[in-house]
């Protein structure tokens, strides 16, 4: 069963960022400590490899570059050209690679990964469950999922005007039994007013 929270398609959504790349942390510049927390999360280890799944401005990159160092690898993807370019333009390729590309899709090998943070992705894409299935793909086992949003499930609702869904994919009750088909098991589960961010494990078997 594919649930999701928007009825756009994937052309759609890229022309909805496209229109607003040059100026969205603008318009949500209190985000940082929600970041923050997210990329707190995910325990990365210096020198490991983390992936920002949905990437938009790259606006993690300096939180996931200082988590993993110098010798550690960050790579953005995001679908639309307009929020590579504007993370650029942020200089925020000098902190790690940028590419435009599928998250569904990620040109990595298997069990790369020691962390992945996907913000504000899950409920864009047209198979939750396939996007779910790619991430755990690239990760290594004990690495970290981290599903974020600088607030809540009903902060959001209220902002785009509509009400809460039953079929929403980020409520536990939906979220936890994708992320166990696709290989990961929930941690931690955080929907309020601050931030929403579920944190899941790696596993095998």
């Amino acid at each position: 069963m594919i649930m999701k929270s928007e009825s756009r398609t994937p052309a759609e959504t890229r022309a909805f960022f496209a229109e607003r790349a040059g100026t969205w942390e603008e318009k949500y510049p209190d985000d940082e400590p929600a970041f923050a927390t997210a990329v707190a999360a995910l325990a990365l280890a210096p020198g490991s490899l983390v992936v920002d799944a949905g990437c938009g401005t790259a606006r993690a990159f300096p939180l996931l570059r200082a988590a993993v160092g110098p010798e550690g690898r960050v790579l953005g993807v995001d679908l639309t050209p307009e929020m590579i370019q504007s993370a650029r333009d942020r200089g925020r390729g000098a902190l790690g690679g940028l590419v435009i590309g599928d998250a569904g899709r990620l040109p990595l090998p298997d069990g790369v990964a020691a962390g992945v943070l996907a913000a504000g992705l899950i409920s864009h894409v047209p198979d939750s469950g396939e996007l779910l299935w790619e991430l755990a793909r690239v990760t290594m086992p004990g690495g970290r999922l981290a599903v974020f949003h600088p607030v809540g499930r009903a902060v959001l609702a209220a902002r785009h005007g509509r009400e809460l869904s039953p079929s929403d994919v980020r409520a536990e009750e939906n979220l936890r039994p994708l992320l166990h088909r696709a290989g990961w098991a929930l941690l931690d589960f955080h929907d309020a007013d601050d931030r929403y961010l579920a944190v899941a494990e790696r596993v095998t078997g």
